[in-house]
């Protein structure tokens, strides 16, 4: 058994999504991230960085995990399950999980975070990172035109750049010129394990 400690965000939609993909058995334990819930000893002692998700899996000695792209490893390797086993295709499922956590969602969350919570507006950085989340969008796009998902097979990859390209108007970044990207989107969206995720913990939408 799992036990998730997640709340409505890209990030935190990502393990909720996979879980469900991989039939894992787990238990939601919400963490109000609007109430500063995350900062509370009790959940530090399991993320020290004070973010959602994290998990601990009960099955293996009470074992935490943070970080969302460390988690969807952990999962995938559990579960032997939306992660290749030859290195090659762990390459490059990897690279694509990576490139998301490194690029995309630190530039969406920035254009998201200068838009909607910055005390005054700043037009230079909300155009800086809408932008360059822009430009990542493209690189998607690119990619997509020659193969059904990122790397092969549905993965793990697909499910943390997923959980942020769907919430593109969030950061008011149009994607109606990304046509493979669309329909990527759209393929993803259409999996019942992702409606599934979404539902969890109880909210479709992120915090704001």
């Amino acid at each position: 058994m799992i036990d998730l400690y997640t709340w409505g965000t890209p990030n935190g939609f990502k393990v909720s999504v996979a879980l469900e993909e991989m039939g894992l058995d787990y238990t939601v334990k919400p963490v109000n991230i609007g109430a500063g819930e995350q900062k509370l000893p009790e959940y530090l002692s399991i993320n020290p960085n004070g973010r959602i998700p994290a998990i601990v899996d009960r099955d293996n000695d009470d074992f935490a995990v943070f970080e969302s792209g460390a988690i969807l490893i952990y999962l995938a390797e559990k579960s032997s399950k939306l992660l290749p086993r030859d290195a090659k295709g762990r390459s490059e499922v990897l690279q694509w999980l990576m490139w998301q956590m490194a690029g995309l969602g630190p530039m969406q969350g920035q254009a998201v975070t200068f838009l909607k919570f910055f005390p005054e507006r700043i037009e230079p950085a909300i155009e800086r990172y809408q932008t360059e989340t822009l430009r990542l969008y493209g690189v998607l796009d690119q990619h997509l035109a020659t193969r059904e998902f990122l790397a092969g097979d549905y993965s793990i990859a697909d499910i943390a750049n997923w959980c942020w390209v769907r919430y593109h108007e969030y950061a008011e970044v149009e994607i109606d010129q990304f046509p493979n990207l669309i329909r990527w989107r759209d393929q993803i969206e259409a999996r019942p394990a992702s409606a599934r995720g979404l539902a969890v913990p109880n909210m479709a939408e992120p915090s704001k």
